[in-house]
């Protein structure tokens, strides 16, 4: 039986994963696919680092071309991480011929579609499970498991930072800044937190899900993205004292063949499964016309469960390698792209506005909804402890957000209303 060989760039977390399972199932994968599987080559930024797993050194390399232009490699796998320069390189693989496997969302966000194209034409796969959800199969599902259904909404949490932090916020009632520090102690969050906290790794990972479960070419920039640095241990206690929690979710919605994409904080019921996705737990649900809601939820993130998505992609190029049928199921786009405008976005909105405490004030806020033709489902109105002002929570029935956009500008120039303090989408 002739070996597939691989060539590794990168040898991080998830590389060091990817040489563990590769090494250590051997048997496993070979009764799967029929042939042994070699790890032929490894790229590494410096050839005489320690590292956590043992490599012999003459699998290791420093020049990413000794595996990009090596005829004996059939198969790389990218887990180095980057954009313009790993696109270099995997398009000049796919010219070659050699099949791709990657766990690169930036790169598949930013750069898939052309990437798929230069493998269709080439006659090659490439995989990619791994840039989404960690461990969690959402990509061959949406490609395969929904291939006879027409998805109509996808909803989830997709990074783990970001749920630990509401989380610990929800549970134990911390300030967001003491959590933050906390999560990049334990190097949940990095140093640099502004992807994951303003919810652009998130964003991301939607433009691949949307993409591929639309069948369109969804861009990032046609997400709109909210993080959650401005939530406070207030908003977490006003929303479990109505009922919810606060997850930055991200959601996809299609309807009548037009399309939104969105990353925000989000009031989602406590009686939705996804409002019991804690920790660094990541869960996607999706929504089809005919099976209609699925969840899948899973770890998001780590050594092993990333490097299992990817050998799984390995596993399934070798498999495609072995049947002749490399390059059929990359998940092509063939829908137009429709986007909905403002006033197409429909949803609930929680509000939480400061207000001066005197009477008629209430009646001033719930015109100002009812001349925008938005209706509230509850509104509370109470006094602040800690300063003059009163607090109004509002919660509104399904509204448009350019609707709701007016609301908010009306309130810039009523005088009695002193600052709009949240403003949040509601699930569930």
């Amino acid at each position: 039986m002739k070996p597939v060989k691989v060539g590794l760039l990168g040898l991080g977390t998830v590389g060091t994963g990817v040489v563990r399972i590769v090494e250590g199932h051997q048997e496993d994968l070979q009764s799967q696919v029929g042939s042994p599987i070699v790890i032929e080559k490894v790229l590494v930024q410096n050839k005489s680092k320690t590292r956590a797993i043992n490599v012999s050194s003459d699998k290791l390399t420093e020049d990413p071309w000794e595996i990009v232009n090596n005829p004996e490699i059939d198969v790389i796998v990218e887990v180095m991480g980057g954009i313009e320069t790993t696109k270099s390189y995997i398009l000049e693989a796919l010219s070659r011929g050699k099949h791709i496997v990657t766990a690169n969302k930036d790169l598949m966000a930013l750069h898939g579609p052309e990437i798929l194209a230069k493998a269709q034409q080439h006659g090659c796969d490439v995989l990619y499970e791994a840039s989404v959800a960690g461990g969690i199969p959402i990509i061959r599902t949406l490609i395969e498991g929904f291939s006879s259904d027409r998805i109509t909404k996808i909803m989830g949490i997709v990074n783990g930072t970001t749920n630990y932090i509401l989380t610990k916020m929800s549970q134990e009632g911390a300030d967001y800044a003491d959590v933050l520090k906390e999560a990049q102690a334990l190097g949940y969050a990095e140093a640099d937190p502004t992807s994951d906290v303003e919810g652009l790794d998130a964003a991301r990972k939607m433009t691949i899900l949307s993409t591929l479960g639309f069948r369109a070419n969804i861009a990032l920039d046609d997400v709109d993205v909210k993080g959650i640095s401005s939530v406070s241990r207030e908003d977490i206690a006003y929303a479990k004292r109505l009922g919810y929690e606060v997850k930055l979710l991200g959601i996809a919605e299609r309807q009548d063949d037009y399309m939104s994409v969105s990353v925000q904080p989000t009031m989602v019921k406590k009686t939705h499964p996804i409002a019991s996705v804690n920790g660094v737990f990541n869960a996607v649900y999706v929504y089809g016309e005919a099976v209609g809601e699925t969840m899948f939820y899973g770890p998001g993130a780590g050594e092993l469960p990333t490097a299992t998505s990817v050998v799984a992609d390995l596993v399934a190029v070798v498999k495609n390698l072995k049947l002749g049928v490399n390059g059929k199921q990359l998940g092509l786009t063939y829908k137009a792209k429709k986007l909905k405008t403002d006033e197409q976005i429909a949803s609930k909105y929680y509000l939480l506005l400061h207000v001066d405490d005197r009477a008629g004030v209430l009646a001033r806020i719930t015109q100002a909804f009812a001349e925008y033709e938005v209706s509230l489902e509850s509104v509370v109105q109470q006094p602040n402890p800690n300063h003059s002002e009163a607090e109004i929570i509002i919660i509104t029935h399904d509204a448009s957000k350019a609707s709701v956009n007016k609301v908010l500008a009306a309130f810039e120039s009523m005088d009695v209303v002193k600052s709009v303090k949240s403003v949040y989408r509601v699930e569930g």
